[in-house]
């Protein structure tokens, strides 16, 4: 039986993926609130153009038969937001307008609503030998983070109570094809056949192929035990930074000069100009817990690392991207 689907972020690197394979593999119906057009939309995909990510109030009688709301849009991360100035803007949209769309979603009944969320709810790094678990106590340090965890606090209060499910994930670091930012840049450099400083780099961090989350975030709109629950969302196979390197190279057919720089100079040396945080990225440890997928949603990846990196590599390589 066809499932009523309203999505937001219908357009954005994870929305756009989750669109698109649910139109490949279903015949479900998608409403997608977008700010813009989605040229050749399938035929089960209505567009409603909005300006936030609520439902206009004329097109609201089409919620009356929606079964779950996947929040996919955001305010997303901008590494060179001031800190100081920017929290009230993700607040606005990431927290007020998912307010007034859950808030829009409970007074028509929808049964279930996932709300994407960010590993930055928990915080920015781990130590050797940690895991976060989405049973830990969220330390946010950014503003993004900050108000990723406020959406969650307030989500689960508005549902308390009510008939709708809440289901939140938080993916960490996502890549696959069309995949943008730092790791754009790294595939780039390694295209280039430039020497990386990063030999004497000893992390761990954890990503998320966009096809395992996309395969996830099916599983949680169907799935009766993912209700109620916080769940973090790996491949399952954690990664040093010369490690990410080795695999990106041999997809790309390269060979990756890595220089042993010490990590405290290089530390140093962003700090000075104001690029700590793509150190943090780079240098620190960053990996998750997700046992609890496997227990409760006999979750298992469909892609591995090596997979997701090879299709990444291909998309970039296609499009010409170089």
């Amino acid at each position: 039986m066809p499932v009523n689907i309203l999505m937001t972020g219908a357009t954005g690197f994870v929305g756009s993926a989750l669109l698109r394979k649910i139109c490949d593999v279903s015949n479900d119906n998608i409403i997608a609130l977008s700010r813009r057009t989605i040229e050749d939309a399938p035929a089960n995909v209505k567009v409603v153009i909005s300006d936030d990510f609520s439902v206009p109030e004329s097109d609201l009688p089409l919620l009356k038969d929606i079964d779950v709301v996947v929040h996919c849009g955001a305010r997303a991360h901008q590494m060179h937001d001031d800190p100081n100035t920017c929290l009230e803007e993700y607040r606005r949209v990431n927290v007020f307008e998912t307010m007034k769309l859950a808030k829009q979603a409970v007074d028509a009944n929808v049964k279930r609503f996932i709300y994407i969320s960010s590993i930055k709810v928990n915080g920015e790094l781990t130590e050797k030998g940690r895991e976060f678990s989405a049973e830990d106590t969220p330390e946010p340090v950014d503003p993004y983070g900050i108000s990723k965890m406020e959406a969650e606090r307030e989500l689960q209060s508005l549902v308390a109570g009510t008939h709708m499910e809440l289901v939140i994930i938080r993916p960490v670091l996502v890549y696959g094809p069309g995949v943008k930012a730092n790791f754009l840049t790294l595939i780039r450099l390694i295209n280039r056949r430039i020497p990386l400083p990063f030999a004497r780099v000893r992390n761990k961090r954890s990503f998320i192929y966009l096809g395992n989350l996309v395969e996830f975030i099916k599983l949680c709109m169907v799935h009766p035990a993912a209700a109620s629950n916080v769940f973090l969302i790996s491949d399952g196979e954690d990664l040093s930074t010369p490690g990410l390197v080795s695999k990106i190279s041999v997809a790309l057919g390269r060979s990756t000069v890595l220089i042993p720089v010490p990590v405290r100079f290089m530390s140093f040396c962003a700090m000075v100009l104001g690029r700590s945080v793509i150190t943090t990225r780079l240098f620190s440890s960053l990996q998750v817990d997700v046992s609890k997928n496997s227990r409760l949603l006999n979750w298992k990846p469909p892609y591995s690392v090596d997979q997701g990196i090879e299709n990444t590599v291909k998309a970039f390589i296609e499009n010409g991207r170089a």
